[in-house]
């Protein structure tokens, strides 16, 4: 036989797709020096050594520009054989295929960093078998060369890959050699739940179904999490426009990611104290932590109102646990009704009792901070929620405003929205409203106190007697007993100047001790009832609340208006308040959760000065018309053709000529596709189709300003004032 001469790698890779013009002579020349012939079947067949395997391989095209990349990622990128594997097995189900080139993580050896193909030599195949790749293995970058053409690409999400001009150094991050960087305006522009008409509730319900549900965690505190470390994200860029964001994939491997979300959660709970405990870690695996945050990364959450996020965090509080307590978030257009009629100032006091995620508190923080912005001839923009508060504003939230809820995840969920709104400091209080001889168990608690100290604080102040008294008490430990002091407070009677709440309806209370404190809890007769109804208790504790003249706005089931058995609740009140107005609500308002008719019960406390007590005096009635949802608990919005001659509006709490920024739609649960049909106010939110008041200028004036027109010509104490 004759004795074949040795070939070319131009000779080998004559009849393929494959070339060699990406490479440099010397690695062509090396690769060939190292080209041994066997003879096979009575050929010569080309075989090298393999660079990564180490063991002779017949030397195909395809193999031929593996070695030659495997050069280039060795003497050019400068990472080692021993990082490398070659036909690395890639599972899909009970199918593997294997992968031409990996290079595994430096920091983990499991995980695969680079992902290199070249079994298709045309780019189109080529980029789909390499996407697949990426998407089953989590690698984040991939390459995809024929020996001719090179494409480098940065997988940020399954749906996403990023062109990039190159691959890091074995001595560099992916985010070393990207230059993209987004600020808060580039999030703006490019807010995905405006691009793709989404909420962030439908979001985080995407995350659950593809990612959490089978992620082992509380999926609750997880999303909660990465929400708290958006938001303030968000807010520092937002106060430093030139920051760059950092909630955001820049091109770092899953551990690097995780590290960078961990290192901003810390900052995060700094800022904002009392929500997550120190040791609290972000406990997602890198790989479903990575795909979360390429979910969040686009979504704007600060708006002009926060909505965006409070319609996530009403989804997340397990629903289960607040219907059975009989208490559901009430729909921010109720509680703008309440705010509007109650109107709450400046120098008032407000408090929740049964505050849920806080909407009466947080939106009674806006109707006064719009006022405190019109006093200084400033209006309030879409960023409104995040931007650098007046130092009145600031106080008005740290001083004036109070929160108290049983349930600790809400607790937490309003502690954070007012905590935004408060520069890092809120009065929203982990307690029993109900149970207030008790609450020294919490005072005297130093876990409770470290978190609500500065909260407990404040609102002692606003105790009919804020002064304490010492008592004695004994403790047994290991068979000795103990006397110690103890400081207990009169949590009784307080002095609010204005309360609004919606407190849990189902469920009655039974324990006699808690029942014993009340005039409620007797029958005609004086003797104390077995059991009596959540919401009932609420209205006398409630009352507790308020100074005289203090006015408060309460939502309660209609039967208390109207069954007959509940006269003696209605003369309770009567004897106590000037009724100022009741006002139903629709059966669809608090669906889906419940078709419950409620209705909104206004009063004011009698006082000499502020509402001195009258026999007869009349009453606002009103009964809200249009549904605002449909039967299923959707929102209906408004259309343009139901207010034909409707323009953006020149809101009336906004000064005119005032420079107006649309924002995108951000804020409701199932957003229309044909939004041109819809109606959108200044701060492009979509409005709700309701007559509780009138919407900016946009629709007709509502039952807010009919009440505020009776109240006017009944000269009621806090009508007309600034």
């Amino acid at each position: 036989m004759e004795i074949a001469k040795q070939p070319t790698l131009a000779q080998i890779l004559k009849d393929s797709n494959y070339k060699l013009t990406q490479f440099s002579d010397s690695q062509i020349s090396k690769l060939e020096e190292s080209i041994t012939l066997r003879e096979t079947r009575g050929k010569y067949v080309p075989f090298i050594t393999c660079l990564v395997r180490r063991k002779e391989v017949q030397l195909k095209p395809e193999e031929a520009v593996r070695q030659l990349y495997l050069m280039v990622l060795h003497e050019e990128y400068g990472y080692s054989y021993e990082r490398m594997e070659i036909e690395y097995a890639v599972s899909f189900g009970r199918e593997k295929k294997r992968a031409d080139i990996v290079v595994f993580d430096k920091q983990d050896a499991r995980a695969v960093f680079i992902m290199v193909e070249l079994k298709k030599p045309k780019l189109k195949d080529g980029k789909e078998q390499l996407k697949s790749y990426c998407n089953a293995t989590g690698a984040p970058i991939g390459i995809w060369s024929n020996g001719e053409s090179i494409s480098y690409y940065n997988r940020r999400d399954p749906n996403y890959f990023k062109d990039i001009p190159d691959i890091p150094k074995a001595t560099e991050k992916l985010t070393d050699i990207l230059t993209e960087r987004w600020t808060i305006d580039d999030l703006i522009e490019n807010d995905k739940l405006s691009k793709e008409r989404k909420s962030l509730k439908d979001q985080v319900k995407e995350m659950e179904d593809e990612v959490l549900a089978n992620a082992g965690v509380d999926v609750f505190e997880e999303i909660f999490q990465l929400i708290f470390t958006k938001l303030y994200d968000e807010l520092e860029s937002t106060r430093n426009k030139s920051r760059y964001l950092e909630f955001r994939n820049y091109g770092e491997t899953e551990t690097e990611l995780k590290q960078k979300m961990q290192a901003l959660f810390e900052k995060a709970k700094e800022k904002w104290e009392g929500v997550f405990t120190e040791s609290s870690k972000i406990t997602l695996t890198p790989s479903h932590l990575a795909i979360c945050v390429s979910s969040l990364e686009k979504i704007k959450l600060f708006n002009s109102n926060l909505d965006v996020v409070d319609e996530a965090f009403e989804y997340l509080i397990n629903k289960d646990s607040k219907g059975e307590k009989g208490q559901y978030f009430t729909p921010r257009f109720v509680i703008d009704m309440c705010v509007k009629m109650m109107d709450p100032k400046a120098d008032e006091t407000v408090i929740d009792t049964a505050a849920g995620s806080c909407g009466f508190p947080v939106h009674s923080i806006f109707h006064v901070w719009e006022k405190q912005l019109k006093a200084k001839g400033l209006s309030k923009s879409h960023l409104f929620t995040a931007e650098e508060k007046l130092p009145e504003q600031t106080d008005y939230v740290q001083n004036k405003v109070f929160a108290i809820d049983f349930d600790e995840k809400a607790v937490r969920v309003a502690r954070t929205l007012n905590l935004i709104a408060g520069d890092g400091q809120t009065n929203v209080l982990h307690m029993n409203t109900l149970d207030y001889d008790r609450w020294d168990n919490n005072y005297n608690d130093k876990d409770w106190y470290d978190v609500y100290g500065n909260g407990w604080k404040n609102i002692r102040k606003h105790l009919a007697n804020p002064k304490p008294k010492t008592v004695t008490i004994e403790e047994e430990r290991n068979g000795k007993i103990y006397v110690k002091e103890k400081e207990i407070y009169e949590c009784r009677d307080f002095q609010f100047d204005v309360l609004m709440a919606n407190p849990p309806f189902a469920g009655d209370i039974k324990e006699s001790r808690i029942l014993a404190k009340y005039d409620l809890g007797k029958k005609p007769n004086g003797k104390y009832q077995t059991k009596v109804g959540r919401d009932i208790l609420f209205i006398e504790r409630n009352l507790d609340f308020l100074k005289p003249g203090g006015r408060m706005a309460v939502v309660l089931p209609q039967g208390r208006f109207n069954n007959s058995s509940d006269k003696a609740i209605r003369d309770y009140i009567a004897e106590r308040c000037r009724i100022l107005a009741v006002v139903g609500l629709h059966g669809n308002v608090f669906k889906p959760h419940t078709g419950t008719k409620t209705s909104v019960l206004f009063v004011q406390k009698w006082d000499d000065t502020l509402c001195p007590k009258v026999e007869d005096y009349p009453i606002f009635f009103a009964t809200m018309q249009e549904s605002s949802k449909d039967n299923s608990g959707e929102k209906i919005f408004v259309r343009k053709k139901d207010f034909p001659n409707a323009q953006p509006s020149k809101s009336s709490e906004l000064l005119e000529g005032s420079e107006q920024v649309a924002e995108p739609i951000d804020n409701y649960d199932s957003t229309p596709s044909n939004l041109e049909e819809y109606l959108l106010d200044s701060h492009g939110h979509l409005v709700v189709k309701h007559d509780l008041f009138n919407h900016d200028g946009l629709t007709k004036d509502g039952i807010a300003e009919a009440f505020l027109e009776f109240a006017k010509k009944e000269k009621l104490s806090f009508v007309g004032k600034p």
